[in-house]
């Protein structure tokens, strides 16, 4: 095997093996899911109560008030899914992730 052939070979291990995040959603919380970074987007679905999500990118968006704060910051957790990050336990008040986009 060459070089160039183990180095291609361990790529998609390496990308398969990198992880995200996940945080809690806060206590005694059902948090919608929305479209886009607002409350104007369209409901995706309900998050349970406990639930935790990963988080891959993160976009300013409408100001909401929640458990940990007032922010505009949304969490982008799956292919057009956003939640606010007011609901979600990151212990910072910034940004966590990179910026979507």
């Amino acid at each position: 095997m060459t070089v160039e052939e183990s180095s291609a070979a361990t790529e998609p291990d390496e990308v398969v093996s990198m992880s995200v995040a996940r945080y809690p959603i806060a206590p005694g919380c059902r948090v919608n899911v929305r479209s886009g970074p607002g409350t104007k987007y369209g409901i995706v679905r309900t998050l349970p109560l406990g639930a935790s999500v990963p988080i891959y990118c993160q976009t300013p968006g409408e100001t909401i008030s929640g458990p940990y704060g007032t922010t505009n910051v949304w969490d982008n957790i799956a292919s057009d899914e956003f939640v606010s990050d007011a609901y979600v336990k990151t212990g910072s008040d910034g940004y966590v992730a990179p910026r979507c986009g």
